[in-house]
């Protein structure tokens, strides 16, 4: 009989756990480090079918992989769906400081640069992620969605929406094999038509352009409703058919609830930790066995991820982000009242359903728009809102993921990403159709 003794290290708090969770979590973390010393060395490894039943593309080509370069990458919602479907991804590039930050931690041999996209070449762009003409396989990137979103002023004339048009531009200057555009809703607007059409005109000629399709991130298992529009297209020498139907056959028969997303997550959380080191907690439980737990906990593309917080996850099963909020009691109480749905009148927030979905989670401003935090949804069991760890669960991001040490960061970072299990949808789409498809052909 094999006897593991747990000591809590001195990092944590015992005050965060109620006496059940405490027990409960030195119990799971025992079986946890049993469990792991039989499958750690596997942790990078795809299974033969992994999350979603996506059976893994990372040997379609004699392990060669075919190559993207993600514009506007943010905290790498996209590279993310890149690297999981069978990509490589050869180059990100991003302005925002502490974003770019947190993708090089997420993935650390990744080119990554912080050029003004809209001072970008073909030419450089490709010189930056060390290819020649002709050798890029995928341009994705989710350009700056602000000017046309429902929640801001929507102004056609607001410079963020020329960058939607730089990306088509480079798209005619690089030639990738197929690009993938993401953006908000509110860009199929009539108002928006002609900027449409002038950042298409640059690519018709040479690709294929699917109608918009719009997904819906629940619908592929992830815990929101945040719905999407994709702009997709691919070389028309390729001679390869690709329709709305395809992405829409990895709709999931089984959908993520909300509390199905957080189980496992402590629930009791102190608004005194607000330091990166501090929002390292333990789990006080493992998810429930199935393809979204194997989204978050496992599914780890080689050479992808922080070294530390996925030791961190596996042998301490702890996770970071699980920061609190300054409520004041009278806030508290009014959280506390609120019914699984309920929207709160004076701060506007809505009490998350336990057996539904998240509301898309908004970013809030950037500095030059005055800081605005978005306004987050309350927890469905808990008096006060919830974490930027609780956030990313519902978004579709791993445990083992990383984002900004603060707050404001973290929730800026996921409100503007790509939820991942869209995007691995999506990517493994493009790669199967336009790479594995046609080196069968071969």
């Amino acid at each position: 009989m094999l006897t593991v003794v747990i000591r809590p290290s001195a990092r944590y708090q015992y005050s965060g756990l109620t006496l059940s969770e405490f027990s409960f979590s030195c119990c799971f973390r025992q079986v946890n480090f049993i469990d792991n010393m039989f499958r750690s060395s596997q942790i990078v490894k795809h299974s033969e079918t992994d999350g979603l039943n996506r059976k893994s593309t990372l040997e379609h080509d004699a392990g060669i992989k075919p190559s993207v370069i993600d514009l506007f990458a943010g905290v790498g919602g996209l590279s993310l769906g890149a690297a999981r479907a069978g990509f490589t991804v050869a180059l990100a590039v991003e302005r925002d400081k502490h974003a770019l930050v947190a993708h090089k931690k997420n993935f650390p041999k990744v080119k990554h640069s912080a050029a003004d996209i809209r001072r970008l070449t073909g030419v450089k762009l490709l010189q930056e992620a060390g290819m020649e003409a002709g050798e890029l396989d995928g341009l994705i990137g989710g350009p700056p969605c602000q000017g046309f979103s429902t929640i801001g002023h929507r102004r056609a004339a607001d410079s963020r929406n020329n960058l939607f048009r730089k990306f088509f531009a480079l798209v005619a200057e690089c030639r990738p094999k197929f690009f993938v555009a993401e953006n908000v809703l509110g860009i199929l607007a009539e108002q928006y038509a002609k900027i449409r059409k002038g950042a298409f005109d640059l690519v018709s000629g040479d690709y294929v352009l699917l109608d918009p399709i719009q997904f819906k991130a629940s619908d592929f298992g992830a815990a929101t409703s945040r719905a999407r529009v994709f702009f997709i297209g691919f070389r028309k020498d390729l001679a390869v058919h690709i329709s709305k139907s395809d992405f829409e056959a990895y709709k999931v028969k089984t959908p993520t609830t909300v509390a199905k997303a957080l189980h496992g997550l402590p629930q009791r959380i102190f608004s005194k930790w607000l330091t990166e080191e501090q929002g390292w907690r333990w789990l006080v439980g493992p998810l429930p066995p199935g393809e979204f737990a194997e989204h978050i906990v496992n599914g780890i593309p080689q050479d992808i991820g922080d070294p530390e917080a996925i030791r961190r996850l596996n042998e301490e099963s702890s996770v970071s982000g699980c920061l609190g909020t300054r409520h004041t009691p009278k806030v508290a109480a009014r959280y506390d009242r609120l019914k699984p749905g309920q929207k709160d009148e004076i701060s506007k927030t809505v009490r998350l359903k336990p057996d539904g979905f998240c509301p898309t989670l908004r970013a809030g401003t950037a500095a030059d728009k005055g800081s605005y935090q978005a306004v987050r949804p309350v927890h469905p069991t808990a008096a006060r809102v919830i974490t930027p760890r609780e956030a990313a669960r519902l978004q579709g991001f791993p445990d083992w993921f990383q984002f900004a040490p603060s707050k404001w960061h973290s929730f800026r970072q996921i409100g503007n990403s790509v939820s991942p299990f869209v995007a691995e949808v999506v990517l493994n789409v493009m790669l199967r159709k336009l790479f594995v498809c046609s080196t069968t052909k071969k």
